[in-house]
């Protein structure tokens, strides 16, 4: 097992554009770094069981089963549209605090556990993560040494960098909700939001094996 070499490639990995990175930048815009940092936990979750399912063998088989992989492509891609179309339809300009809305009426705020459970959805429903940890991790497994605790190292070391990418695209997203100053300006972002979510449906129908 090479650590050291898997830690860049993990960032680099985790920088990727994709669904909960996107979800990341749209958390920074609207509810700030922070809570968009704690709202990782929902994705950690989800890759963690894909680690254990991987370690255990189960996640090749998966890997194999055009229908399973199939399934949660389709899933995944349904999810992301639905929050696309919720995102382009609305008039919400919760997080948007330094607006003057026009007489809407102040929503509640993002709660993070909201927040949590929808990047755990994002997760959970994405394919590619399957892709990843059955066939990108053990091409650093020495089969010498315990399998295991192999696993565990690179998934502490992959799960981290995660959080990595979301302040990245978080502290992005914050940058970009400098630039709204108009209930016109957030509801063009929502519309943005909802195209760039129901985008990565698209792109995630497109992905293989």
């Amino acid at each position: 097992m090479d650590a050291l070499a898997f830690a860049p490639l993990a960032v680099l990995i985790s920088l990727t554009p994709g669904p909960n990175n996107f979800c990341a930048l749209n958390n920074g815009m609207r509810a700030g770094v922070a809570k968009a940092l704690w709202a990782t936990w929902g994705r950690v979750a989800a890759f963690a069981i894909f680690l254990t399912v991987s370690a255990v063998g189960l996640g090749a088989m998966l890997l194999a089963s055009e229908t399973a992989f199939t399934a949660v492509k389709w899933v995944g891609a349904a999810y992301l549209f639905w929050l696309g179309w919720k995102a382009w339809r609305s008039r919400d300009f919760s997080g948007f605090d330094q607006i003057e809305t026009e007489g809407h009426a102040p929503r509640a705020p993002l709660t993070v556990r909201r927040l949590v459970a929808q990047e755990f959805g994002l997760a959970i429903t994405n394919p590619k993560a399957i892709v990843l940890f059955a066939a990108i991790f053990p091409q650093f497994i020495d089969p010498s040494q315990p399998t295991a605790r192999q696993f565990l190292v690179l998934g502490t070391i992959y799960l981290a960098s995660e959080f990595v990418s979301t302040a990245v695209y978080a502290t992005g997203g914050r940058q970009i909700r400098r630039w709204i100053r108009t209930p016109r300006g957030a509801l063009r972002l929502n519309k943005v939001t909802g195209g760039i979510f129901m985008g990565a449906g698209g792109l995630l129908l497109t992905a293989q094996r």
